[in-house]
């Protein structure tokens, strides 16, 4: 889901909220003093089980990188390195105040094969920030240690700020190592692999176009263009038989003009343009096989490439309702959701319909991920079948409704 950027969120992200913001610090040893001289305390044993293994993981890792197993042992590493970071924010959550949110998950979902997926979890940013993290703790860790533990029996007056001097180094730390503040290199990385998903699906619609019109429109043409040639030539010679060859010839251009027409409309129907998606959805659900319930609750059009796949989107699941699902009815829902496009295709079939099912929808699935979209699928064997689409709301640019006007002259 797409962030909003507001003051409370940023408030989570950074830890200094007016609720969580902690009361200075007294000669007095209150609650929150307690709090922080435990966790000086535990920051040493902690430390120490940190930094072993991390520094094992390293050394075992980039030990082995000249086998096979180097590397994906190195991946996992830093996974487990991601949990002592979730432990070390909850630590810091309990008894230091500090609320850090959770950096997001990598993005497996719609991703390559395993090499793709090792790549991305060696140069997990999260990961090897919490590296760092552990290798610092340990000298800080015996520090604070230290410092605690003389203070309780020498300083103990003063021992409250004290506590409060060296716990806001430990909450710097946190905030700064742990927390996640480089979800633009996570971005970037997630809108790089994307961009390969968009090539490679623009690559494969330019070959399915170029497919349909060699094998339909052209064919035909081809044949079009030799009749006409053999009924130049017997014109003369015998005018029915050229009369014949004309009609048969006008039959074709009326195919050819038809396949070109179904071309087109698949490559961006005219009814979208013109009409918007309520009326689109509607021609489209009048070509399949079982009855279908078009919902469209919309006060206002989405930008012209939202609307354009949120179009294809629901064309392609109600192909698979027509070929495979073996419903009596169906049903497609659209609304708006805040910042959302929501878009829903329930049919009464036999279910079973997989990501990995061969109908499509992992390429349906690919698409959204694209473009910040989510892409569900519930079907129980014996159905009935639920498919759920996400699309980010943009709003309709004038440029958008230029290009419609200037396409349907």
């Amino acid at each position: 889901m797409t962030e909003r950027l507001s003051s409370s969120t940023h408030a989570g992200h950074t830890g200094e909220t007016d609720s969580d913001r902690l009361p200075p610090a007294r000669f007095a040893l209150d609650r929150h003093t307690w709090k922080e001289i435990a966790h000086l305390l535990v920051d040493l044993p902690v430390a120490l089980i940190g930094f072993t293994y991390v520094v094992v993981t390293l050394a075992v890792g980039f030990g082995l990188t000249v086998t096979v197993i180097g590397l994906p042992l190195l991946a996992v590493g830093l996974a487990g390195a991601r949990l002592l970071g979730r432990m070390e924010r909850a630590r810091a959550r309990a008894l230091l105040g500090v609320r850090v949110e959770e950096p997001s998950r990598l993005p497996w979902r719609g991703r390559g094969g395993f090499f793709t997926r090792l790549w991305m979890a060696l140069k997990d940013p999260v990961g090897w920030r919490t590296v760092l993290y552990e290798l610092i703790r340990l000298p800080w860790g015996v520090v604070t240690f230290t410092v605690t533990l003389v203070s309780l029996f020498v300083l103990w007056p003063v021992l409250p700020f004290v506590a409060r001097g060296l716990t806001n180094v430990d909450r710097a730390m946190v905030r700064g190592l742990l927390s996640p503040s480089d979800e633009l290199e996570r971005r970037i990385a997630e809108l790089e692999s994307d961009r390969g998903v968009v090539v490679d699906t623009a690559a494969a619609d330019l070959r399915r176009i170029e497919r349909d019109l060699h094998d339909g429109a052209q064919a035909r043409l081809v044949n079009l263009a030799m009749g006409l040639g053999l009924a130049k030539e017997k014109l003369l010679e015998d005018p029915d038989a050229a009369a014949a060859m004309v009609d048969e010839a006008h039959g074709e251009v009326k195919l050819a003009l038809q396949e070109l027409r179904d071309l087109a409309r698949g490559i961006h129907p005219a009814v979208l343009t013109d009409r918007g998606l309520d009326a689109a959805l509607s021609s489209v659900a009048s070509r399949c096989t079982v009855p279908v319930k078009v919902t469209v609750d919309l006060t206002e059009r989405p930008a012209a490439a939202i609307e354009g796949i949120a179009y294809f989107t629901v064309s392609e699941l109600l192909q698979n309702v027509s070929k495979h699902s073996g419903a009596r009815s169906a049903s497609v829902e659209v609304w708006r959701s805040a910042d959302r496009l929501l878009i829903q295709v329930d049919d009464d079939g036999r279910g079973g319909a997989r990501l990995d099912g061969g109908t499509g929808m992992k390429g349906l699935a690919e698409r959204l991920s694209a473009v910040d979209g989510l892409f569900a699928v519930r079907s129980p064997e014996g159905g009935p079948t639920t498919v759920t689409a996400e699309l980010p709301w943009r709003d309709r640019s004038d440029a958008d409704d230029a290009a419609g006007a200037s396409g349907t002259r």
